[in-house]
């Protein structure tokens, strides 16, 4: 799931053309793009917002959108490789909504870039990410469109972290949260379930046997420990594939992984404001967030008295939103979750 702020926000806003039809419909202000910027810790962030079609001085409801792990762009892309647009056709879906958007470059993405990070990457934490993401929310509760008393964090995959733990700590405190194929467990935790899940798979295909099953199994635990300890992995005993997993998590990417780590999300979900609505989403075909990683999550969010829908489980529905017959789109059965957490 790895890798890849209050502060000051300057906002830049570029508004889209105005079509005949707004101008045909007096009072009706169309649905526009806005090119919109922030600085923090040093760096300008640039981001999307996206306003519906709404009556001249009404106030909306409005929704920040956060991506997932890794190097993911505004709009869910880790171009030139993946490219499933999974904020963009959230923002989509929030706009079918009436409901405005704001997703944004994170850092070592898009127009973003790294910033003042270009020449200490080794610097980048899970806790700027989170700094980046609360400037975001403030430039988005502060737009002439937004109502404050409506506002909503959806956040996807290690997004979803990152937005239940601003759903504690933000002010106003949002209305609701959509927590997307939450990375709801540590990190490396995490990891090492779906190291241990792939190993089997290989075993039970016969690419290993059940002895170099064992242990490959015990490699991966030690290698866990040994990066929470703070000492160097040995690799000897993993296959070259996983050995590479872990010497990523070191060298410049090792403060990243080990303040990520340090994130226990259920520990979170005490700081909620009750009766916070939050939607919990676990597609039945996730392999990289199995529904069973949410069950601390959920049972966490009970007893800090969350609101519905709660969590919800996705047949057939994997990491990045689809399905068997929606492969290129979110899958109904995500629409329809989405549909449920926004109704008033």
């Amino acid at each position: 799931m790895p890798l890849r702020l209050t502060a000051l926000v300057l906002a830049l806003a570029f508004v889209t053309a105005v079509p005949a039809e707004a101008q045909t419909r007096p009072g009706l202000v169309p649905a526009a793009d806005r090119e919109v910027a922030f600085t923090v810790d040093g760096t300008t962030t640039y981001g999307t917002l996206h306003v519906p079609a709404h009556r001249s001085g009404q106030r909306l409801r409005a929704a920040l959108l956060l991506p997932g792990s890794g190097p993911t762009d505004r709009n869910g892309d880790q171009p030139p490789a993946l490219a499933p647009r999974t904020l963009a056709q959230l923002a989509d879906a929030f706009g079918g909504e009436r409901i405005a958007t704001l997703r944004f470059d994170k850092y070592g993405t898009g127009r973003t870039g790294l910033g003042a990070y270009r020449d200490r990457p080794e610097t980048i934490d899970y806790p700027a990410l989170v700094r980046q993401a609360e400037a975001a929310y403030a430039l988005l509760r502060d737009q002439p469109e937004t109502d404050p008393r409506g506002l909503l964090i959806a956040g996807h995959s290690e997004g979803a972290m990152t937005a239940l733990l601003l759903g504690g700590t933000v002010r106003p405190r949002p209305a609701g949260l959509a927590l997307l194929q939450p990375q709801a467990i540590r990190m490396l935790d995490l990891v090492a379930l779906q190291l241990h899940s792939q190993i089997a798979e290989a075993t039970r295909q016969g690419l290993f046997t059940p002895e170099e099953q064992r242990v490959i199994d015990e490699a991966v635990d030690a290698a866990v420990a040994a990066l929470r300890a703070h000492r160097p992995v040995d690799t000897t005993g993993l296959p070259p594939v996983v050995a590479s997993v872990f010497t990523s998590f070191q060298g410049v990417n090792a403060r990243f992984v080990e303040s990520d780590d340090a994130i226990d999300p259920p520990q979170k979900a005490a700081a909620l404001r009750p009766g916070t609505r939050v939607l919990l989403t676990c597609g039945t075909n996730d392999v990289q967030v199995p529904c069973v990683t949410t069950d601390r999550l959920t049972d966490a969010l009970r007893r800090a008295h969350a609101g519905g829908p709660g969590r919800v489980r996705l047949p057939g529905v994997d990491h990045l939103l689809h399905d068997a017959d929606h492969t290129d789109t979110l899958a109904p059965a995500v629409l329809d979750a989405l549909r449920r957490f926004t109704a008033r």
